[in-house]
Order: structure tokens, then sequence, then C-alpha cells
């Protein structure tokens, strides 16, 4: 391979190659010095320093590969004697990582990668192995996060909600910027205190510039948005609230099945098994012929399913109204039938939505959504699920950024 070939690919300036050390039909080590006239960036105080040298030391660091093989640069650094502390520290250069062993650029493929699959999948195609994708991924994570990130962006309309992270109620509380539909803050915890963080990091002028806040109803949410963003529409959106009604009516289906169960009622435990669920979840208009036959079969088997269907399905009619007031009235109508029924799953979400009726109301007046979040929570679970967890939640919170946020390489890719 020709010197001047490599010289030309490599493109980095004011060095030159004064050999190649080894070369097989894989990888290539390439000999790499300064010129004389290069002048010398003190790693201990970061100025540029016109002194005479002290010693030279060589390191190995990797670059981006060359005609299909893996590229190691064998580079000479220099030492010199500072000025400022009277101490000898060696040159900084800027396109060497400083503690690592490979170049800016090779770190900077490792984290777009990252961003696009899996570590261990990065590692492969690269040749590293995880641990090494890891350091590298986190630190270029953490100094974008520090460019980009601090202090937390602030948006007018957002969207809060809660992910989890680990078995055992650990939760991530994500707040998502609904306009860019990107997270620009989380934190650990879903309590009023973790809120309270974002709101205090942005300031109390951003904070009184939120217009809307989508949130899923969780009272500590309510709470710190009330006590920030006094000046904001607080939504307990739509999606969120068919979330709760789905569970109301699965939690139905249950108590019934656990009924049939004890009965040996065999016919019953087979309309209501879990592989047949997801139809009491759908949408009536959205069910096939045969579905709508076997949810009107259950119905007749079945009163308090019948029931629960039957409140559900006149819920939905709540978002036919345009008119708050309209929609207002029929919501507490509601509220009355699903309390004077028999189901207590029912009776006890009618509380909550009594509880937290001006907020569902003002889905009404602001019709944002919390379901950006929600589709965004799917892809923190497949994040979680591709590499099988993660040990540092710190690490996941910069990858959530990365997937799913402002660090996403895709946003400022041209």
């Amino acid at each position: 391979m020709r010197i001047y070939s490599i010289k030309k690919a490599l493109n980095i300036p004011e060095y030159k190659i004064t050999g190649i050390i080894s070369e097989t039909d894989k990888e290539i080590n390439i000999k790499l010095e300064p010129y004389k006239r290069k002048p010398f960036i003190c790693s201990g105080c970061g100025q540029v320093h016109k002194i005479g040298r002290h010693a030279t030391e060589e390191s190995i660091a990797e670059d981006l590969s060359l005609f299909e093989k893996r590229v190691y640069l064998t580079i000479v650094k220099r030492r010199f004697k500072c000025p400022v502390d009277n101490r000898t520290h060696i040159e900084e250069i800027p396109w060497l990582k400083k503690y690592g062993r490979v170049t800016r650029r090779f770190a900077e493929k490792v984290n777009r990668l990252t961003a696009i699959t899996t570590n261990q999948e990065a590692g492969w195609f690269l040749g590293l192995d995880d641990e090494a994708v890891y350091r590298i991924d986190k630190e270029i994570l953490e100094q974008q996060y520090a460019q980009r990130l601090i202090p937390p962006p602030a948006a007018v309309n957002i969207s809060v909600d809660e992910v989890s992270y680990r078995k055992y109620h650990r939760y991530l509380t994500n707040v998502v910027n609904t306009d860019e539909k990107a997270i620009i803050w989380n934190d650990k915890g879903r309590r009023t205190e973790v809120l309270d963080r974002y709101y205090t990091a942005i300031g109390e002028d951003n904070c009184k510039k939120i217009e809307s806040v989508a949130l899923d109803g969780a009272r500590t949410y309510i709470a710190s948005t009330n006590h920030y963003a006094v000046n904001a529409t607080i939504v307990y959106d739509r999606f969120h609230v068919m979330q709760k009604l789905n569970w109301a009516v699965d939690m139905v289906r249950k108590q019934e099945l656990r009924k049939a169960r004890k009965d040996e009622d065999n016919e019953l435990i087979e309309l209501m098994n879990c592989r047949q669920r997801f139809i009491l979840l759908k949408n009536k208009a959205n069910l096939t012929d045969k579905q709508t036959g076997y949810l009107e079969r259950l119905c007749k088997a079945n009163e308090p399913i019948y029931k629960a269907m039957l409140l559900k399905e006149s819920f939905l009619e709540l978002y036919n109204y345009d008119i708050p007031e309209e929609a207002e009235r029929y919501l507490r109508g509601w509220i009355k039938e699903a309390l004077a029924s028999s189901l207590d799953m029912f009776k006890k979400i009618a509380l909550s939505f009594l509880d937290k009726i001006q907020y569902i109301i003002n889905w009404f007046k602001k019709k944002i959504s919390s379901a950006i979040s929600e589709g965004i929570n799917n892809k923190i679970k497949r994040l979680k699920r591709m590499a099988y967890g993660y040990k540092d939640i710190e690490y996941f919170k910069l990858k959530i950024h990365q997937h799913c946020g402002l660090l996403n390489p895709r946003r400022y890719s041209h």
C-alpha cells in the first residue's frame, strides 16, 4: 500500500507518516510523528507553549478503517515542561481521545452506530468488545448532554409520563416536547419532587410560558405542575382516559373468569380467556365480523361484562362533543351512571374521573395528547429489551435521549 495513498486517505494535518510498522490482510499499523513546527498544546493547562521538547513517547489508537482494513496509529507524542505549573505534561492532540485508545472520528462512528443498533451489534461490526463500546459511547453522550441539555430545554407544550426501567416499581419520569416529539428531560422516580427538578431547572420565566401539559392523571405530576407552571392548562388526555376504561373492562373480565373457573363453566372460560381479551379492549367500530359475533356471544353469556361494555361504549360518546360545557354535562351523567352500577372497578374509576373532571374536560379546550409519550415509552421498552437491560441507570437515561430525544444523530445530520 503506497504511503501517499494512505496519507491522503488519513487526512491528518500537522502529522507525517514515518513508516508502516506492520500490515496484514485485516489490519495495518501506521507510525505518525508531528512536524517540528507543530505547536505544543499542553494537556495540563490547555495553552499553546513554544518551549523545548522534554521527551517523547508512543501510544496506539484505532482509527477509521482504510481499504477494508482496521487501522492502528502509533502516534509519537511529545512531552514538555509547562511554564504554568512547572510540571511535565504530554501534548494534547485534538483529533485523539484524551484517555482512550481511539481517534475522535472513530469514537463518533461508534456513537452513530449505537444510535441505530445495539452496543453488542455495533461492537461486532467494528471488532470491539461490549465494554469498549460502552465506555466510548457513554463518554460521547455525556459530552453531548452537557452541550445540548444543560440547562434543560424549555417548551411551550409538554407531556409528562413515566416508564418502568427495572422491576419492583422502579420508574423514570420523561418530559416530552410534544411539538418536537422528543424527550427533553428525564430522571429517576415519579414523585412530586422529581418533576419539581425539571421546572426548577428551566426557571420561573420559562415555567410561566408553558401553555399545556398532558398527563396520565398522576397526582404527583398534577401537584408539581400546578405549583410551577401556573399558566399551563393541565390535560388528562384521551389516551390515558381510555387506558383506564380498558383496565376496568379487563378487571371485570378477570373477575368473571375466576368465577367461571370456580363454577367449571367451560364455555364461558373459553369466551373469556386471555387470547380473546383484546376484543374487549378494541373500539367496537374496529372489530371484524367474527370478533363482533364473539363479543355478542360473550355479552349474552355474562351480564357484568355486558354492563362493562355498555359503560365503555357510552363513555366513548363523550368525545363526540365539541363544546366543553356540553362534554362536562355528559361526563357527569356518565359518572353518575357508573357509580350506580354494580361494577366495583367502574365505581373506582368513576370516582377518579370525578376528582379530575376539570383536567378531562381541558382536553376539549386544548387537544394535546400524551400518546406521543406512550409511543416513546414503547421505543424505550424496545431499547431495554434489545440491550437485555441496563445496569448503569445514568447510561440508560443517556441512551433514551440518544434514541428518543435531542441527542439523536439524525437531528443533526444533513
